[in-house]
């Protein structure tokens, strides 16, 4: 449909409204350091505005809006990524996130929520190309503009799906920042734009208690958050951290595990490893506590320090608060004597005679003082618990003894140290975060994320089926106790809006042999070509490829050794790190060798058979993996 005149007229109007948005923002930091009342409020309101002008200029060149409602009370609105008003405040764009905005993604048949009509806007680039005004229905058909945007082949960065959320996706986004939500996400249902949307939601909806406590996006590699990085941003969420879980443990790793001795590591039985062997170290006092005060002499006999530590003890603190509990308790005592002797001790008195070395010696003797690494490196150097078997202590043991300092730290060891750290004091937490590919994550890594959200929520996002790690979970009720919400409730998403049918029917055919109790992925788009090409060259297979529109990968077990065009639009890429990406055009290499490269291999087949978004094909001299023996004889060649 062409572009009639008023529209043209009123998207003039907005990108005036823009520009003067933009000039009013930067005039405000000008002039801010002069209406503020004091230096703070100079330097909060400063720093407030120069963030506001940063997400303004570095605003993604996207569409100003991409969708209208015409209510059946005359309204308009035009719905869009960020809120775009004119000069007396008025908005001429509401935000996606707004509520009245929710109505654009939820209005149905018989449903309408005072909708009349709902309108989609077509873009190219930046220019206005037309519009489709879409009738409300209760099925799950797409419009013509959604197809051709989901569709839209893909280069560089993971997109926002915005302007193409669904009702069950926005049901997801818009849930409150006090739920703890799961999502069993199938290929292609957009269970990872559902999260950062979400994340994105949460921090407009509840900016203020956000701002305090943080948004954290956890995600299974550096590949795949320089992927979805700009997802945020083009949503005008720039505060955002988004981290690896290494990266979120920062601790230097120089060593790595056998996989015997990693499986270890990430069994959920050493956190109670690590529990006794820290409460271990509490011993009974050799002998009773004398503190010299001038010409004063206070005692504290030997049962009674032992009552304030059981006293203590049945408390439950964290082991660095009980040992300054015991410390503030035997002080408590000793000025009591001092008192009934008629003095009047203060703080300087109370603090004096917290660090007198009478007072230290005992508690070090009591009640040792230990950090995180040095209790892990006496751990790993003489395992003892009976908890574990013969084999698996001597999996963990160091070869020799060595101190904290002079250890080779390996990524299963940060977690050990991090479960040790959140046994002595209290970690710092986040508001809300959100765990992508947690499918992947051992017990070990599930329990630090939970230290990180005693007081928040979590988004949980992942797919069972692909599940990958040696540790991967099969059951969600099982990971999600693990992450401290075992009463959260899990959703699942099985409309596959990325992912066509055609490669969708091809990697069902593992889930049987996969063994996981998981809804199969559906796709609502009828387009996609597979093709099993028997004894091709990988080369010729990339360069034909390389004649459609889009993004291309060759994946396959090892790259090393394959002789490939040169292209910036052809990605060559181990499967290890496949997940979570998505390409138009995907060229998977000898899928057996995929299977047979790791114990979860027929679980990394499914993930790399996934990652296409219009064309698969399946390169292969070696024979099939037997669940796409069948596929292979109904494919066109």
């Amino acid at each position: 449909m062409a572009v009639p005149g008023d529209e043209i007229a009123f998207l003039d109007e907005v990108h005036a409204a823009l520009a003067r948005m933009l000039d009013t923002a930067a005039y405000r930091v000008e002039t801010g350091a002069m209406v503020a009342g004091d230096r703070y409020t100079a330097e909060v309101l400063g720093r407030m505005l120069k963030s506001h002008l940063k997400e303004l200029r570095e605003e993604p060149e996207a569409p100003p809006y991409f969708g209208a409602l015409h209510l059946m009370d005359g309204e308009r609105h035009r719905i869009g990524r960020r809120r775009v008003a004119d000069a007396q405040g008025t908005p001429l764009v509401l935000d996606w996130r707004a509520p009245v905005s929710r109505a654009f993604y939820q209005a149905r048949a018989s449903d309408p929520q005072g909708v009349r009509v709902r309108r989609r806007y077509g873009w190219s680039g930046l220019t206005l190309t037309g519009y489709e005004d879409e009738p409300l229905t209760d099925g799950r058909s797409l419009s013509r503009l959604v197809t051709e945007e989901i569709e839209r082949p893909r280069v560089g960065p993971m997109r926002d799906i915005v302007a193409t959320i669904q009702p069950d996706q926005d049901d997801l986004v818009r849930a409150g920042l006090g739920d703890s939500v799961c999502v069993q996400g199938a290929p292609g249902t957009g269970k990872t734009a559902v999260g950062l949307h979400r994340a994105a939601y949460l921090l407009y909806a509840h900016r203020r208690q956000l701002e305090r406590t943080g948004v954290l996006v956890l995600g299974p590699s550096r590949v795949f958050l320089d992927y979805v990085s700009a997802v945020l941003p083009a949503l005008g969420e720039v505060r955002v951290e988004q981290r690896t879980l290494p990266g979120l443990l920062d601790l230097e790793i120089t060593g790595t595990d056998p996989p015997e001795a990693a499986a270890v590591k990430h069994d959920v039985r050493m956190a109670g490893v690590l529990e006794r062997a820290l409460w271990s170290r509490i011993a009974a006092p050799a002998a009773p506590l004398t503190v010299l005060d001038g010409s004063y002499r206070w005692r504290i006999p030997v049962f009674v320090i032992e009552r304030l530590v059981a006293g203590i003890r049945a408390e439950g603190p964290r082991y660095g608060v009980g040992r300054e509990r015991l410390r503030a308790r035997i002080v408590a005592l000793m000025q009591r004597q001092a008192e009934r002797r008629g003095e009047t001790p203060g703080y300087a008195w109370q603090q004096r005679t917290s660090r007198a070395a009478p007072v230290r010696e005992l508690l070090d003797q009591v009640w040792p003082r230990i950090t995180p690494a040095e209790l892990v490196a006496e751990l790993l150097s003489d395992p003892v618990d009976t908890d574990l078997s013969d084999a698996e202590r001597a999996a963990i043991r160091w070869p020799r003894r060595r101190s904290a300092r002079a250890a080779r730290w390996t990524e299963a060891d940060t977690l050990l140290i991090d479960e040790a750290a959140g046994l002595i004091d209290a970690l710092p937490g986040f508001g809300h975060i959100i765990v992508d590919e947690a499918q992947d994550l051992s017990p070990m890594q599930c329990r630090a994320i939970a230290r990180r959200s005693t007081h928040g929520s979590l988004t949980v996002l992942g797919d069972l089926a692909q599940g990958t790690t040696p540790w991967a979970a099969t059951s969600w009720r099982a990971q999600l106790g693990h992450l401290g919400r075992p009463d959260a409730p899990v959703t699942p998403l099985t409309a596959g809006f990325r992912v066509p049918a055609a490669v969708l029917a091809v990697a069902n055919r593992l889930l049987g042999p996969l063994g996981v109790d998981v809804p199969p992925a559906r796709s609502v788009r009828a387009d996609g070509v597979v093709r099993f090409l028997p004894g091709a060259s990988v080369h010729d297979t990339a360069l034909a490829a390389l004649d459609h529109e889009g993004s291309v990968a060759v994946i396959a077990a090892s790259v090393d050794g394959l002789s490939l065009p040169s292209s910036p639009r052809l990605t060559a890429l181990p499967a290890a790190l496949a997940k979570g990406l998505e390409f138009d055009h995907v060229i998977v290499v000898e899928p057996t060798e995929i299977v047979d490269a790791e114990p979860r291999g027929l679980n990394r087949l499914y993930v790399v058979l996934t990652r296409a978004v219009s064309r698969l094909d399946v390169i292969h001299s070696r024979p099939l993996p037997a669940a796409l023996e069948e596929a292979s004889r109904q494919a066109p060649q």
